[in-house]
């Protein structure tokens, strides 16, 4: 290859580069999102731990829940129909996956009858559980307005004898939040959660209580 070839080549991998960092230039800075999560609080008068002979076992099925609210954005719906999510704000895990979480803790702190178990103790369930989350969502009267977060889940309860519906039953919590900010609709979301999970861990081991 003679010089002038190779400063020809030389000349071609500089422009390149040039052209590739202008490139890379042009892409937008964004503003990294807020991440935050929903919890499940335990109620101050929850019950004692009952004894493990006096418990009976529940295996819950994966859950459905709202596709368009599954994700880690936070969904928002004003006037009943338009639907956005909340600029600069995510779950730090996708909600369905947040919610999963608290209904095991709601379970495991609760000292009620209903036991949740894994599928590894499938043959100790007397009962089975499917939730379908069907709200989950903050909700504007008008664009201005004062938030609420509403979550709304139905539950059926089969028995895992023979797979028979012993009840089922929608929960759903309307929470306001103080003000139409991103830390304030996240602390009502963890209330409407936990007044639902708390109805629904009661509702479940009243019903078998009552059939043993």
């Amino acid at each position: 290859m003679t010089r002038l070839q190779r400063l020809i080549r030389l000349s071609a991998v500089a422009l390149t580069a040039v052209a590739l960092s202008g490139c890379i230039s042009l892409f937008p800075k964004s503003k990294p999102a807020n991440l935050y999560r929903f919890d499940y609080i335990m109620p101050a008068e929850a019950a004692s731990p009952r004894a493990a002979s006096d418990r009976f076992g529940v295996l819950k099925l994966s859950n459905e829940f709202n596709k368009a609210a599954s994700g880690d954005r936070i969904m928002t719906v004003t006037a009943g129909s338009d639907v956005a999510y909340i600029a600069e704000a995510r779950w730090v895990s996708p909600a369905s996956v947040l919610f999963d979480e608290a209904v095991s803790r709601a379970f495991d702190q609760d000292g009620r009858s209903a036991r949740l178990i894994s599928r590894g103790e499938i043959g100790q369930s007397d009962y089975v559980l499917k939730l379908d989350v069907r709200d989950f969502q903050v909700n504007y009267a008008a664009p201005k307005g004062r938030p609420s977060v509403v979550v709304n889940v139905h539950a059926v309860l089969t028995r895992s004898a023979d797979r028979s519906v012993a009840a089922e039953r929608t929960f759903s919590q309307t929470v306001a939040a103080d003000d139409d900010r991103q830390a304030a609709i996240v602390r009502a979301f963890t209330v409407a959660v936990s007044g639902v999970l708390r109805d629904l861990v009661e509702w479940t081991s009243s019903l078998g209580k009552a059939a043993s």
